[in-house]
């Protein structure tokens, strides 16, 4: 796929958008774009109920014959163009997605019933570091604006033989370094729950589109909270997995030194749940790979008794919202009430800043391994980057071996000290984040670093510590503020320990329900 067809693709895509939602998908102001959203509804669209099914569903209608791979397809596409002005989709991939829907339309029902688990479920991939084969992964960058993929991640080939039908890649902002999704390169994408506020990053696509009700469940990916953000910004449930449980490669089989991991942010557990099942355990050359489980089984197997641990420090110093503390409070007390015992602790022991500043060493390089290493057949310019990423490849440029390896270190410290922690403690209780859904802009990479960093403190005081320890980590949606914006809390569990999260989230899903809460401008 050339940079001309990815362009154009998204032109078309946009003016699509525009005829549905009634404005222009990009650079609107608040009144403009709520009026785009507001003026499509599940009701005016084709196949009104699909928004009320999760994959699950989906893929059981498809089996049954109740509904085509193609109009679920369709459904899913006209929800994009309609809720265009939320601006989740970068790399529409529509024509691919509708080829392989008719080939499964004209399936037999014995056929049907012997495909892949989600054979035609309608799904998108996150547009940063995977690869579809001759597609565009742009990572957010005009660097790579027309860098077509020459293989298929290994995961997209775990999603492949699911049967998933990838249809576009979503928004991210530039190599997923910050807790919002905005770019140069294609705008802001905005929270379907408040049009001026971010829908949280990196994976703040899949978190827009999931809550628009475009999608039941997207891919998503994590380097320091970018699935428990975004999920916790717009309402919906996002599970970090463990370090190497979900394969990376294969060109590299971790990110970021293992802080980067692969999943997927949903509207129900049982789909998060059914997409690890079908996507985890290790690949060719991996070699640090937790136990995996039966996923599936846990969402039936209520936890009782569980220890779980309350924390509400930020350990950068910067303090927690009102509402943030409010909100894991609230999710403290409906666990005591599941028969949990919750009870407070402290992170002293954790060397937190020395962590957080190695972590600034590892993404800085690891932005420049990915400039040099998939270079475009030219040298990048510094007017292709955001400019917060630029100086930190600059910077990187001068970093040693030995910082790298201290990193690490400090890391693995870290990871030390929380395991001890966990050996008197099931889980880790927590707000996801420190703050509120920010403002627009307040967490762009295209301002002084000294702004950005005083609102970075705020987004992932939380979530940074279990990328840096390779633990496992969700963000359910159990709170919503006084003003109506989704505030998620977090569970942190012991290395390998996604089914005892699978399993509280579960039940904690049937205790406090979410999945029918809709953003009011698109209910």
């Amino acid at each position: 796929m050339s940079e001309q067809a990815v362009v154009q693709g998204r032109r078309d895509f946009l003016k699509a958008g525009a005829a549905l939602g009634g404005a222009a998908a990009v650079g609107l102001g608040g009144a403009a774009t709520t009026a785009a959203a507001a003026a499509a509804t599940p009701a005016s669209l084709p196949l009104a109920e699909y928004e009320q099914w999760d994959a699950t569903e989906i893929a059981l209608r498809i089996r049954r014959g109740d509904v085509k791979p193609s109009e679920v397809l369709e459904a899913a596409i006209a929800r994009a163009e309609a809720y265009a002005a939320i601006n989740a989709v970068t790399v529409p991939h529509f024509d691919l997605a509708r080829e392989a829907a008719r080939a499964l339309d004209a399936a037999g029902q014995a056929e049907r019933a012997a495909r892949a688990a989600l054979a035609g479920v309608p799904f998108a991939l996150k547009d940063l570091g995977v690869a579809l084969k001759g597609t565009v992964t742009t990572n957010g960058c005009a660097f790579f604006k027309d860098a077509v993929a020459d293989h298929d991640s290994t995961l997209v080939q775990r999603y492949q033989a699911a049967g998933l039908n990838i249809f576009a890649k979503l928004a991210s902002p530039e190599f997923g370094q910050t807790g919002t999704t905005e770019s140069r390169l294609f705008g802001a994408t905005r929270n379907p729950w408040d049009l001026e506020r971010s829908s949280g990053g990196s994976s703040g696509g899949a978190s827009a589109a999931v809550a628009a009700g475009v999608l039941p469940v997207a891919h998503a990916s994590d380097g320091g909270g970018s699935i428990r953000i975004p999920a916790s910004h717009c309402g919906l449930f996002g599970l970090k997995p463990s370090r190497g449980l979900i394969p990376m490669g294969p060109k590299s089989l971790e990110g970021w030194l293992g802080l980067s991991v692969h999943n997927v942010i949903s509207r129900s557990v049982r789909d998060t749940a059914l997409l690890m099942q079908l996507s985890q355990g290790p690949e060719a050359g991996a070699r640090t790979v937790p136990p995996t489980a039966d996923l599936l089984a846990a969402l039936e197997q209520a936890p009782r008794g569980l220890r779980i641990g309350l924390f509400q420090a930020n350990l950068f110093g910067a303090g927690v919202h009102a509402e943030c503390i409010e909100a894991s409070n609230k999710a403290a007390t409906l666990c005591a009430g599941l028969g949990h015992h919750v009870e407070p602790i402290d992170l002293a022991a954790l060397p937190f800043l020395e962590m957080a500043g190695s972590m600034g060493v590892v993404t800085a390089s690891g932005m420049l391994y990915t400039v040099r290493e998939k270079a475009v057949g030219r040298e990048a310019r510094e007017d292709e980057f955001e400019p917060i990423d630029w100086q930190s490849m600059q910077k990187a440029k001068g970093y040693t071996a030995e910082q790298i390896l201290k990193a690490r270190n400090v890391f693995d410290r870290g990871g030390r000290v929380l395991d001890e922690l966990f050996a008197r403690y099931d889980l880790i209780l927590s707000p996801t984040t420190a703050a509120l859904p920010p403002k627009l802009g307040e967490l762009s990479l295209d301002q002084p670093f000294e702004n950005f960093a005083r609102r970075a403190v705020l987004a992932s005081a939380f979530t940074s510590m279990f990328n840096m320890t390779g633990l496992p980590a969700m963000s359910v949606p159990l709170h919503w503020s006084a003003e109506g914006l989704p505030i998620g809390v977090q569970f942190a569990a012991p290395y390998g320990g996604e089914a005892r999260l699978i399993a509280l989230a579960a039940q904690l899903e049937k205790a406090a329900p979410w999945a029918n809460r809709r953003p009011p401008a698109l209910a």
